[in-house]
């Protein structure tokens, strides 16, 4: 049995103790910029005229939730852990946007040596170690098995023939997924301006259903990306604020230029229309409706946050 206690800090506060890891050093991206145009020629992009629309258009997403920060306790110090709930689920769009299937995990992510799974009367936390002890760490382990959950369950949904040869929007870098076929990923925020200044000049001249060149780049690994303009408010009128509805989408390294082009075109034709409105969603207009509905959904099949961490409480005083 895990001997352990739970952090009486509110999770969505940190723990009581410190955590003094420091922040990793970002990389510089190796660009090529002449993918698809010569860098020079960059202007912003029209889709082609005429295209074959897929029968369904799906989009995979996640959402994982702390439950409750605990201190695992065998020999030595007690060692910092975090008992979450994940989520992973497919919504598909054909004319109606549908959930297709769902997945909901509990962990305990821990580096502790030997710690065992938590059983509450509620749920139970299988443990997955953690590569440090550092809260940094202990949400990486988590971060990457919920993009475990989600690649796995994409290729249940494609293993089962019903979306075969349907487009998937990854909500967030493809990272780790890009062997998922014909997909994207889906980046909402730029952390980081990847381009020179000539080329991030044509980001901001974008017109809504407009999108750049796309371009290989390569940090601690390689994919083709491309920045899409959705429209932006009432009547497409932006915000004012630099790339206001701009997103950045990413495939693998491994297609074709001629298939980056149609792939690229393809998501300059189908995504602007499920652009969100700002009355709906603070996130518009770059939360794409059914994602901002998928995660509605995954949030509350994670089930009651209270319940599990008084759960936890009493299985902690029990062992």
């Amino acid at each position: 049995m895990t001997v352990f206690t739970v952090d009486p800090w509110d999770p969505s506060y940190g723990q009581a103790a410190a955590d003094e890891r420091s922040m990793l050093d970002e990389s510089t991206a190796e660009l090529d910029l002449d993918l698809e145009l010569p860098a020079a020629r960059w202007r912003p992009l029209d889709p082609v005229a005429g295209f074959t629309r897929p029968g369904a258009v799906l989009f995979l997403d996640g959402v994982r939730r702390i439950d409750a920060r605990v201190w695992v306790h065998g020999s030595g110090q007690p060692a910092a852990g975090i008992a979450a709930s994940l989520a992973a689920g497919v919504v598909a769009c054909d004319g109606s946007a549908r959930v297709v299937d769902v997945t909901v995990e509990r962990g305990l992510f821990t580096r502790a040596a030997g710690a065992g799974d938590i059983a509450t009367r509620a749920a139970v936390y299988p443990a997955r170690r953690a590569g440090g002890p550092g809260f940094d760490q202990l949400s990486l382990a988590m971060q990457q098995r919920l993009s475990d959950i989600e690649a796995e369950l994409a290729l249940t949904v494609r293993g089962s023939g019903r979306f075969a040869g349907d487009l998937l929007v990854v909500d967030g870098p493809l990272r780790g997924r890009a062997r998922l076929p014909f997909a994207v990923g889906y980046i909402k925020t730029h952390h980081a301006s990847y381009l020179p200044d000539a080329q991030a000049a044509i980001v901001g001249a974008l017109r809504p259903g407009q999108r750049t060149p796309a371009f290989a780049m390569g940090t601690t690994w390689r994919r083709t990306s491309w920045y899409l303009q959705l429209p932006s408010g009432a009547g497409g009128q932006g915000s004012g604020a630099p790339w206001a509805g701009v997103v950045r989408i990413e495939c693998s390294p491994d297609l074709a230029p001629q298939d980056v082009t149609e792939l690229a075109d393809l998501t300059t034709r189908v995504l602007p229309p499920l652009a969100s409105a700002p009355h709906k969603d603070p996130r518009a207009p770059q939360n794409l409706v059914p994602i901002g509905g998928l995660e509605r959904e995954l949030r509350r099949r994670l089930g009651d946050q209270q319940l599990l961490y008084r759960a936890l409480r009493a299985a902690a005083m029990s062992a």
